[in-house]
Protein backbone atom coordinates (compact mmCIF):
# COMPACT_ATOMS: atom_id res chain seq x y z
CA UNK A 1 0.00 0.00 0.00
CA UNK A 2 1.70 3.20 -1.20
CA UNK A 3 0.83 6.76 -0.16
CA UNK A 4 2.29 9.19 -2.70
CA UNK A 5 1.79 12.44 -0.73
CA UNK A 6 0.29 13.78 2.51
CA UNK A 7 -3.40 12.78 2.60
CA UNK A 8 -3.21 11.18 -0.85
CA UNK A 9 -5.48 8.25 -1.61
CA UNK A 10 -3.53 5.07 -0.72
CA UNK A 11 -2.90 2.75 -3.66
CA UNK A 12 -2.10 -0.95 -3.67
CA UNK A 13 0.51 -1.63 -6.35
CA UNK A 14 3.66 -3.63 -7.12
CA UNK A 15 7.00 -2.22 -5.88
CA UNK A 16 10.54 -3.67 -6.01
CA UNK A 17 11.38 -6.34 -3.44
CA UNK A 18 13.58 -5.11 -0.57
CA UNK A 19 17.05 -6.40 0.32
CA UNK A 20 18.41 -7.05 3.80
CA UNK A 21 20.78 -4.28 4.98
CA UNK A 22 23.88 -5.01 7.09
CA UNK A 23 22.75 -6.15 10.60
CA UNK A 24 19.15 -6.28 9.32
CA UNK A 25 16.66 -8.74 7.85
CA UNK A 26 13.77 -8.95 5.43
CA UNK A 27 10.56 -10.37 6.92
CA UNK A 28 7.62 -11.79 4.99
CA UNK A 29 4.62 -10.15 6.62
CA UNK A 30 1.94 -12.57 7.81
CA UNK A 31 -0.11 -9.99 9.71
CA UNK A 32 0.13 -6.27 10.44
CA UNK A 33 -2.00 -3.98 12.56
CA UNK A 34 -3.89 -0.92 11.29
CA UNK A 35 -3.42 1.73 13.95
CA UNK A 36 -4.29 5.38 14.62
CA UNK A 37 -0.56 6.12 14.41
CA UNK A 38 -0.70 5.03 10.75
CA UNK A 39 -3.44 7.60 10.22
CA UNK A 40 -1.24 10.29 11.81
CA UNK A 41 1.50 9.39 9.31
CA UNK A 42 -0.95 9.55 6.38
CA UNK A 43 -2.28 12.92 7.63
CA UNK A 44 1.19 14.49 7.67
CA UNK A 45 1.67 14.78 11.43
CA UNK A 46 5.17 13.26 11.25
CA UNK A 47 7.81 15.48 9.63
CA UNK A 48 10.26 12.59 9.14
CA UNK A 49 8.18 10.76 6.53
CA UNK A 50 9.38 10.95 2.93
CA UNK A 51 6.79 10.33 0.22
CA UNK A 52 6.00 8.10 -1.61
CA UNK A 53 5.66 5.99 1.50
CA UNK A 54 4.46 2.58 2.68
CA UNK A 55 2.88 2.74 6.18
CA UNK A 56 2.57 -0.06 8.73
CA UNK A 57 4.49 -0.59 11.97
CA UNK A 58 2.88 -3.48 13.90
CA UNK A 59 3.77 -6.82 12.39
CA UNK A 60 4.51 -10.49 12.67
CA UNK A 61 6.09 -12.65 10.04
CA UNK A 62 8.86 -14.97 8.92
CA UNK A 63 12.48 -14.05 8.22
CA UNK A 64 13.21 -14.58 4.50
CA UNK A 65 16.62 -12.89 4.17
CA UNK A 66 19.40 -12.21 6.67
CA UNK A 67 21.94 -9.41 6.23
CA UNK A 68 25.64 -9.46 7.03
CA UNK A 69 26.48 -9.26 10.72
CA UNK A 70 23.25 -10.81 12.05
CA UNK A 71 24.06 -13.50 14.64
CA UNK A 72 20.79 -14.51 16.32
CA UNK A 73 18.34 -15.03 13.44
CA UNK A 74 17.94 -17.43 10.53
CA UNK A 75 15.68 -17.73 7.51
CA UNK A 76 12.41 -19.33 8.63
CA UNK A 77 12.31 -17.82 12.14
CA UNK A 78 8.87 -16.56 13.22
CA UNK A 79 9.28 -13.07 14.68
CA UNK A 80 7.64 -9.88 15.77
CA UNK A 81 9.26 -6.53 16.54
CA UNK A 82 8.62 -3.38 18.58
CA UNK A 83 7.55 -0.40 16.50
CA UNK A 84 10.63 1.46 17.80
CA UNK A 85 13.76 -0.31 16.61
CA UNK A 86 16.91 0.81 18.42
CA UNK A 87 20.34 1.09 16.80
CA UNK A 88 21.77 -1.51 19.20
CA UNK A 89 24.94 0.49 19.80
CA UNK A 90 24.12 3.63 21.79
CA UNK A 91 24.10 3.90 25.59
CA UNK A 92 20.29 3.77 25.73
CA UNK A 93 20.13 0.54 23.70
CA UNK A 94 22.93 -1.03 25.72
CA UNK A 95 21.00 -0.15 28.90
CA UNK A 96 17.86 -1.87 27.58
CA UNK A 97 16.01 1.34 26.64
CA UNK A 98 15.92 0.97 22.86
CA UNK A 99 12.47 2.60 22.83
CA UNK A 100 14.16 6.00 23.31
CA UNK A 101 17.18 5.38 21.07
CA UNK A 102 18.23 8.67 19.42
CA UNK A 103 19.11 6.78 16.21
CA UNK A 104 15.98 4.64 16.16
CA UNK A 105 14.26 3.25 13.10
CA UNK A 106 10.49 2.85 12.89
CA UNK A 107 8.99 0.75 10.10
CA UNK A 108 6.18 2.72 8.52
CA UNK A 109 7.69 6.03 9.60
CA UNK A 110 11.45 6.34 9.10
CA UNK A 111 11.35 3.79 6.27
CA UNK A 112 8.82 1.74 4.34
CA UNK A 113 6.65 -0.34 6.61
CA UNK A 114 4.59 -3.49 6.83
CA UNK A 115 1.54 -2.73 4.68
CA UNK A 116 3.33 -4.90 2.15
CA UNK A 117 4.27 -8.51 1.51
CA UNK A 118 7.83 -7.89 2.79
CA UNK A 119 9.45 -5.37 5.14
CA UNK A 120 13.02 -4.49 6.12
CA UNK A 121 13.91 -4.47 9.83
CA UNK A 122 17.14 -2.95 11.12
CA UNK A 123 19.53 -4.02 13.93
CA UNK A 124 17.88 -7.44 14.05
CA UNK A 125 19.88 -8.79 16.98
CA UNK A 126 18.61 -5.91 19.13
CA UNK A 127 15.03 -5.65 17.96
CA UNK A 128 13.56 -8.94 16.81
CA UNK A 129 11.47 -11.04 19.20
CA UNK A 130 10.87 -14.75 18.65
CA UNK A 131 7.21 -15.72 18.49
CA UNK A 132 6.24 -18.54 20.86
CA UNK A 133 4.59 -21.45 19.09
CA UNK A 134 1.23 -20.74 20.70
CA UNK A 135 1.00 -17.11 19.60
CA UNK A 136 -0.68 -16.63 16.22
CA UNK A 137 0.58 -13.96 13.78
CA UNK A 138 -2.64 -11.91 14.04
CA UNK A 139 -2.25 -11.79 17.83
CA UNK A 140 1.43 -10.90 17.58
CA UNK A 141 0.64 -8.09 15.14
CA UNK A 142 -1.32 -6.42 17.94
CA UNK A 143 1.69 -6.46 20.28
CA UNK A 144 4.25 -4.23 18.57
CA UNK A 145 2.56 -0.91 19.17
CA UNK A 146 -0.72 -1.07 21.02
CA UNK A 147 -0.48 -3.97 23.47
CA UNK A 148 3.24 -3.56 24.22
CA UNK A 149 2.82 0.20 24.57
CA UNK A 150 -0.06 -0.25 27.00
CA UNK A 151 1.93 -2.86 28.95
CA UNK A 152 4.92 -0.57 29.39
CA UNK A 153 2.67 2.44 30.10
CA UNK A 154 0.97 0.72 33.02
CA UNK A 155 3.58 -1.73 34.30
CA UNK A 156 6.84 0.03 33.46
CA UNK A 157 5.90 3.71 33.66
CA UNK A 158 2.87 4.17 35.95
CA UNK A 159 3.71 1.03 37.98
CA UNK A 160 0.03 0.44 38.61
CA UNK A 161 -0.80 -1.42 41.83
CA UNK A 162 -3.59 -3.73 42.90
CA UNK A 163 -6.81 -1.94 43.94
CA UNK A 164 -5.81 1.36 42.35
CA UNK A 165 -8.29 3.08 40.06
CA UNK A 166 -7.19 3.47 36.44
CA UNK A 167 -9.07 5.73 34.03
CA UNK A 168 -8.52 4.89 30.36
CA UNK A 169 -9.64 7.50 27.84
CA UNK A 170 -10.19 5.83 24.50
CA UNK A 171 -11.28 2.22 23.95
CA UNK A 172 -9.42 1.49 20.75
CA UNK A 173 -6.58 -0.98 20.52
CA UNK A 174 -4.31 0.74 23.05
CA UNK A 175 -7.15 1.52 25.44
CA UNK A 176 -8.61 -1.98 25.44
CA UNK A 177 -5.12 -3.40 25.91
CA UNK A 178 -4.69 -1.07 28.88
CA UNK A 179 -7.95 -2.31 30.39
CA UNK A 180 -6.87 -5.93 30.14
CA UNK A 181 -3.39 -5.24 31.51
CA UNK A 182 -4.64 -3.09 34.41
CA UNK A 183 -7.09 -5.81 35.43
CA UNK A 184 -4.32 -8.41 35.27
CA UNK A 185 -2.41 -6.23 37.76
CA UNK A 186 -5.41 -6.20 40.10
CA UNK A 187 -6.47 -2.60 39.40
CA UNK A 188 -10.02 -1.30 38.96
CA UNK A 189 -10.73 0.30 35.59
CA UNK A 190 -13.01 3.02 34.26
CA UNK A 191 -13.14 3.62 30.49
CA UNK A 192 -14.23 6.69 28.52
CA UNK A 193 -15.07 6.59 24.81
CA UNK A 194 -17.41 8.24 22.31
CA UNK A 195 -18.56 4.94 20.74
CA UNK A 196 -21.06 2.78 22.68
CA UNK A 197 -19.88 -0.43 20.97
CA UNK A 198 -16.31 0.22 22.14
CA UNK A 199 -17.56 0.60 25.71
CA UNK A 200 -19.35 -2.74 25.46
CA UNK A 201 -16.07 -4.40 24.50
CA UNK A 202 -14.28 -2.53 27.31
CA UNK A 203 -16.72 -4.03 29.80
CA UNK A 204 -16.16 -7.50 28.34
CA UNK A 205 -12.38 -7.26 28.89
CA UNK A 206 -12.64 -5.97 32.47
CA UNK A 207 -13.82 -2.36 32.81
CA UNK A 208 -15.81 -1.82 36.02
CA UNK A 209 -17.37 1.46 34.81
CA UNK A 210 -17.76 3.06 31.39
CA UNK A 211 -18.57 6.64 30.40
CA UNK A 212 -19.90 7.76 27.03
CA UNK A 213 -18.11 10.95 25.97
CA UNK A 214 -21.22 12.73 24.74
CA UNK A 215 -20.84 16.10 26.47
CA UNK A 216 -20.55 14.55 29.92
CA UNK A 217 -18.26 16.28 32.43
CA UNK A 218 -15.79 13.39 32.39
CA UNK A 219 -13.55 14.46 35.32
CA UNK A 220 -16.56 15.09 37.57
CA UNK A 221 -18.10 11.72 36.79
CA UNK A 222 -14.77 9.94 37.30
CA UNK A 223 -14.36 11.62 40.69
CA UNK A 224 -17.87 10.52 41.65
CA UNK A 225 -17.42 6.91 40.54
CA UNK A 226 -13.94 6.44 42.01
CA UNK A 227 -14.34 8.30 45.29
CA UNK A 228 -12.18 11.30 44.45
CA UNK A 229 -10.47 10.53 41.16
CA UNK A 230 -8.26 7.83 39.69
CA UNK A 231 -4.75 6.99 40.82
CA UNK A 232 -3.63 6.50 37.22
CA UNK A 233 -4.96 7.88 33.94
CA UNK A 234 -4.11 6.94 30.38
CA UNK A 235 -4.87 9.03 27.29
CA UNK A 236 -5.01 6.37 24.61
CA UNK A 237 -6.42 8.71 21.94
CA UNK A 238 -4.20 11.76 21.65
CA UNK A 239 -6.16 15.02 21.50
CA UNK A 240 -6.22 18.17 23.56
CA UNK A 241 -9.61 17.20 25.01
CA UNK A 242 -8.78 13.58 25.85
CA UNK A 243 -5.45 14.56 27.41
CA UNK A 244 -7.12 17.20 29.59
CA UNK A 245 -9.97 14.88 30.60
CA UNK A 246 -7.47 12.19 31.62
CA UNK A 247 -5.33 14.56 33.69
CA UNK A 248 -8.29 16.26 35.35
CA UNK A 249 -9.71 12.82 36.25
CA UNK A 250 -6.79 12.14 38.61
CA UNK A 251 -6.84 12.45 42.37
CA UNK A 252 -4.09 14.40 44.11
CA UNK A 253 -0.60 12.88 43.60
CA UNK A 254 -1.95 10.82 40.69
CA UNK A 255 0.01 9.60 37.65
CA UNK A 256 -0.93 10.33 34.05
CA UNK A 257 0.53 8.38 31.12
CA UNK A 258 0.33 9.98 27.68
CA UNK A 259 0.26 7.28 25.01
CA UNK A 260 -1.85 8.78 22.21
CA UNK A 261 0.09 11.05 19.86
CA UNK A 262 -0.88 14.69 20.24
CA UNK A 263 -1.03 16.71 17.01
CA UNK A 264 -0.06 20.37 17.63
CA UNK A 265 -2.75 22.92 18.44
CA UNK A 266 -1.61 26.55 17.96
CA UNK A 267 1.99 25.32 18.03
CA UNK A 268 1.63 22.94 20.98
CA UNK A 269 -1.28 21.10 22.64
CA UNK A 270 -2.56 22.85 25.75
CA UNK A 271 -2.22 20.82 28.97
CA UNK A 272 -3.84 21.78 32.35
CA UNK A 273 -0.50 22.47 34.04
CA UNK A 274 -2.06 24.45 36.91
CA UNK A 275 -3.69 21.21 38.11
CA UNK A 276 -0.44 19.30 37.54
CA UNK A 277 1.45 21.72 39.79
CA UNK A 278 -1.20 22.25 42.45
CA UNK A 279 -2.00 18.57 42.91
CA UNK A 280 1.57 17.31 42.35
CA UNK A 281 0.58 15.07 39.47
CA UNK A 282 3.15 13.02 37.59
CA UNK A 283 3.04 13.26 33.79
CA UNK A 284 4.67 10.26 32.11
CA UNK A 285 5.38 9.69 28.46
CA UNK A 286 5.37 6.15 27.10
CA UNK A 287 6.87 5.32 23.71
CA UNK A 288 6.49 1.67 22.92
CA UNK A 289 8.52 -1.05 24.63
CA UNK A 290 12.00 -2.43 23.93
CA UNK A 291 12.44 -6.02 22.76
CA UNK A 292 14.31 -6.92 25.96
CA UNK A 293 11.10 -6.26 27.93
CA UNK A 294 8.92 -8.59 25.83
CA UNK A 295 9.61 -11.89 27.67
CA UNK A 296 7.60 -10.95 30.80
CA UNK A 297 4.62 -9.90 28.67
CA UNK A 298 4.86 -12.97 26.42
CA UNK A 299 4.98 -15.23 29.47
CA UNK A 300 1.68 -13.78 30.70
CA UNK A 301 0.18 -14.27 27.23
CA UNK A 302 1.38 -17.88 26.99
CA UNK A 303 -0.22 -18.82 30.29
CA UNK A 304 -3.46 -17.01 29.46
CA UNK A 305 -3.23 -14.20 32.03
CA UNK A 306 -3.32 -11.73 29.12
CA UNK A 307 -5.45 -12.37 26.02
CA UNK A 308 -4.56 -9.92 23.22
CA UNK A 309 -6.20 -12.32 20.76
CA UNK A 310 -9.58 -11.27 22.19
CA UNK A 311 -8.92 -7.71 21.03
CA UNK A 312 -8.54 -8.61 17.34
CA UNK A 313 -11.86 -7.48 15.94
CA UNK A 314 -11.34 -8.31 12.27
CA UNK A 315 -8.77 -9.23 9.61
CA UNK A 316 -8.85 -7.46 6.24
CA UNK A 317 -6.79 -7.31 3.04
CA UNK A 318 -4.61 -4.49 1.72
CA UNK A 319 -7.30 -3.12 -0.59
CA UNK A 320 -9.77 -2.68 2.25
CA UNK A 321 -7.02 -1.25 4.45
CA UNK A 322 -6.28 1.34 1.76
CA UNK A 323 -9.92 2.43 1.84
CA UNK A 324 -10.04 2.51 5.64
CA UNK A 325 -6.78 4.34 6.41
CA UNK A 326 -7.90 7.89 5.45
CA UNK A 327 -10.96 7.69 7.73
CA UNK A 328 -9.44 5.64 10.51
CA UNK A 329 -9.42 8.58 12.96
CA UNK A 330 -13.24 8.63 12.90
CA UNK A 331 -14.15 5.05 11.95
CA UNK A 332 -16.30 3.37 14.64
CA UNK A 333 -14.03 0.34 15.04
CA UNK A 334 -14.05 -1.51 18.34
CA UNK A 335 -10.92 -3.53 18.94
CA UNK A 336 -7.90 -4.10 16.70
CA UNK A 337 -7.99 -4.35 12.92
CA UNK A 338 -5.35 -6.66 11.43
CA UNK A 339 -4.24 -6.63 7.79
CA UNK A 340 -3.13 -9.81 6.00
CA UNK A 341 -1.04 -8.55 3.04
CA UNK A 342 -0.75 -11.88 1.20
Amino acid sequence: MVVDAVRAVPEVREVPSPSAPPRGVVVRVLATGLCRSDWHAWAGHDDDIVFPHVPGHELAGVVVEVGAGVARWRVGDRVTVPFVCGCGRCSWCLAGDAQVCPDQQQPGFTHWGSFAEEVVLHAADTNLVALPAGVEPATAAALGCRFATAYRALVGRARVQADEWVTVVGAGGVGLSAVMIARAQGARVLVVDRHPEALVLATEVGAEHTLLADGTDVPARVAELTGGGSHVSVDAVGSEQTCADAILSLRRRGRHVQVGLLPPVDGHPRVPMARVIGWELDLLGSHGMAAVDYPAMLELIERGALRPDLLVERTIGLEEAARLLPVFDSAPVAGITVVAPG
